[in-house]
């Protein structure tokens, strides 16, 4: 079962992506609310999440920041990074992040991804 981080400033965000990818039969294994939170949380987690759903603007520290982070501690790490901001796709893709989601965007679309990026694990 492929395990996920949801790192998202937006309660009500993270709380629709856990919910969606859980009835889908993912493991959400922690959700993280700005990208300092996300760093600490990814790296004292004993077990990596297979998959980090990365929101970019966030207070603290953003999802490109944040990506870059999680990439040098994880080079296999796999991030889905989302914004409605469609400019930072470069960016955030040179950060590591393996795919990139335009806000707003049908949750079918997300768990396409998922499904992608767990059916390419290990491969």
């Amino acid at each position: 079962m492929t395990s996920v981080l949801i790192v998202d400033d937006e309660l009500f965000i993270v709380e629709l992506y856990r919910d969606i990818l859980q009835l889908r039969g993912y493991r959400v294994v922690g959700t993280a609310f700005d990208g300092e939170e996300a760093l600490r949380k990814y790296s004292q987690s004993s077990e990596k999440p297979d998959v980090v759903i990365m929101d970019h603007r966030m207070p603290v520290m953003n999802g490109v920041e944040a990506t870059r982070e999680i990439v040098k501690m994880n080079p296999t790490a796999k991030v889905i990074f989302v914004s409605a901001d469609v400019f930072v796709e470069k960016e955030a893709r040179d950060a590591g992040a393996v795919d990139f989601l335009p806000k707003p965007f049908r949750m079918d679309d997300l768990i396409e991804m998922m499904e992608r990026i767990s059916n390419s694990r290990g491969h």
